[in-house]
């Protein structure tokens, strides 16, 4: 299969739009453990430290969806240049990898949000507990 500019230039847009999600996805999780860290050095509880646990396997995971996402959009650029070389078989195989280095950021982005569903949890079965006291 032979591709020409517009395949890898598709990508762009859904590529950057992954991107700012990522960053809008730690940036939320970097103000809660502010949050939280205030809270847990103020008076030490259980929950506030699962949670600040939690909220280090997310960061980590997010670290590794923003760094495929933004090889992903290198190789997008590095097809496009390789196409304008006229070097259509190495071309084909960056935008291969660059898909895979995406489904690979989508994968991740999957594993988080069962990650943060599993946060909530522990926010509700706190307040669980706090309902079954009175």
């Amino acid at each position: 299969m032979d591709i020409n500019i517009t395949t890898p230039a598709l990508l762009f847009s859904a590529i950057t739009l992954l991107m700012l999600a990522y960053t809008n996805r730690f940036l939320a999780i970097a103000a809660l453990v502010r949050q939280f860290h205030t809270a847990y050095k103020e008076k030490p509880d259980e929950r506030v430290y699962k949670q600040i646990q939690n909220f280090r396997k997310r960061l980590k995971i997010i670290k590794n969806m923003q760094l495929f996402s933004v090889i992903s959009f290198f190789l997008c650029v590095l097809c496009m240049f390789l196409i304008f070389a006229n070097k259509i078989h190495a071309a084909n195989i960056v935008f291969a990898v660059s898909l895979v280095l995406l489904m690979l950021s989508l994968f991740l982005s999957i594993i988080e949000i069962y990650i943060s569903v599993d946060a909530l949890e522990v926010e509700l079965s706190d307040l669980e507990s706090i309902q079954k006291e009175t």
